[in-house]
């Protein structure tokens, strides 16, 4: 097994098990709209190979909106420019994933941003308003709108985003959420919040499709998640009905982990993979082939996801073909430049 032996989960059957890993444009106007910048960036990589194409962090809000240049699904008036990319992505042979995000206290917009509580990111950000359950009703109710929309606009797969510090990284870390309610406490009442955003996509995505979750694997802070909690997390998500999850760690604060170096997250989805029994993903510095195929031949996850290598080298699927002397399957207009 490799990096180019197909992938199938329900429905839906990668070329390969490379995957676009989501990454912020800050391209889009105020209204959130996909832009002809967003169309050719993510046509490209479906041209360049890869076996799923996955947009960018995309606001469930607007208020929930890294900044106001990200991509935003609150709108009906959002799906025709997304499907446009969609059509061309599967065109081209990839599969088509959006993630589905809400920035929480880490929004940086004009909007009041909100958290399970009122605990800033830093000593430098807002304090956000501590969403109460009534208002919670109404960003679960956000997240489920936004999975109809993603299905008219035609996606394969959709990710819900629960790392980085955003707001359902923000409920499952004891460092963000100091609820005292049904919502805060224990691991499984901080689980809550986003089991019942899985139940919200669930409503409108269609069982035939996968759904996906990233998360923090670990915090790289004393006091916040550990790989062991994740393990329990990955458990629970799966029993509410995710089929894969995407391990990636820390950003619940202004933390640097200690140690960076090619691969250095993979060891999150091979605990994941093997002790939770579901479907992986794997971030983190992975630009040499040889590293993803290791990854997958001795079956660490499932999926490797490659960020800033792919904007570098939106072919690096082609090359690495052509260096294992693989048949061309690229877009017929380019086989000459892999022969």
């Amino acid at each position: 097994m490799s990096i180019f032996t197909p992938f199938t989960q329900k429905n839906v059957t990668l070329r390969n098990r490379i995957v676009m890993s989501p990454m912020c444009m800050y391209t889009a106007g105020d209204d959130g709209k996909a832009t002809d910048w967003h169309y050719v960036h993510y046509g490209t990589r479906a041209v360049g190979g890869v076996g799923l194409v996955m947009l960018e962090a995309t606001a469930v809000e607007s208020r929930g909106r890294i900044s106001h240049q990200d991509l935003g699904i609150w709108s009906d008036e959002h799906i025709k420019p997304l499907r446009r990319i969609v059509h061309f992505v599967k065109a081209q042979g990839a599969a088509a994933a959006i993630q589905l995000a809400h920035a929480g206290r880490k929004a940086q917009v004009k909007d009041a941003i909100v958290a399970p509580s009122a605990v800033p990111f830093d000593e430098n950000s807002p304090v956000p308003q501590e969403l109460s359950e009534e208002e919670i009703e109404k960003v679960l109710d956000a997240w489920r709108q936004a999975a109809r929309r993603a299905r008219e606009a035609g996606f394969d797969i959709v990710e819900i985003h629960g790392a980085h510090g955003y707001l359902i990284n923000e409920f499952l870390s004891p460092l963000a959420n100091k609820r005292t309610d049904r919502y805060g406490g224990s691991l499984e009442g901080r689980f809550l919040f986003l089991k019942r955003v899985i139940e919200a996509v669930k409503q409108e995505w269609p069982e035939e499709n996968p759904l996906y979750l990233r998360i923090s694997a670990v915090d790289h802070v004393e006091g916040g998640l550990t790989i062991e909690d994740s393990i329990k997390i990955a458990g629970m998500a799966k029993e509410a009905g995710v089929d894969l999850i995407d391990c990636s760690s820390g950003a619940i604060l202004p933390v640097v982990p200690k140690k960076i170096f090619p691969g250095y997250q993979v060891s999150y989805a091979e605990a994941i993979r093997k002790q939770a029994g579901i479907a992986t993903g794997c971030v983190g510095l992975i630009d040499d082939p040889s590293l993803a195929n290791e990854i997958i031949g001795n079956e660490r996850a499932d999926l490797v996801f490659l960020g800033r290598v792919l904007l570098r080298n939106p072919y690096w699927v082609l090359q690495a073909a052509k260096q294992r002397n693989r048949e061309y399957e690229g877009p017929r207009q380019y086989e000459r430049g892999f022969k």
